[in-house]
């Protein structure tokens, strides 16, 4: 019996351990894996500063859909509608939809007053 019971627990760890990293991973993930920083950069436009801004995901598995608040992104200047665009009043779709990978920052700019806080409503994981 004791050969059985070695036998299931081998079989056991030998499936559910190659998914273990995913599994754990994917609990570290989601709206607070996704690290957002901003800095001014040199530049003024139309006498506003201009602020670039970094997206990261600090999760091992990509994270797509992500939808911050942006309350309309104010800006002087264009911005890059593949980075960030508007979905209604209040929220902005980042990237288009597509995934975003730990290593692959996107990056967008803005010119306007003051700095605009991009809080983190929802993702869509991917492991």
């Amino acid at each position: 019996m004791a050969n059985g019971a070695t036998l299931i627990l081998f079989f056991l760890v030998s499936v559910l351990l190659p998914n273990l990293n995913q599994v754990l991973g994917a609990e570290r993930c989601g709206p607070s894996a996704i690290v957002i920083t901003q800095s001014r950069t040199n530049k003024i436009v139309e006498g506003k500063p201009e602020y670039v801004v970094s997206v990261s995901n600090a999760c091992g598995c990509a994270q797509s859909k992500v939808v911050v608040q942006c309350y309309g992104l104010s800006s002087v200047e264009s911005v890059d509608a593949r980075a960030i665009r508007p979905v209604d009043d209040e929220r902005c779709m980042l990237g288009g939809g597509r995934p975003i990978s730990k290593g692959t920052p996107l990056k967008f700019k803005y010119a306007w007053m003051t700095p605009q806080d991009f809080p983190v409503v929802s993702t869509q994981i991917h492991c």
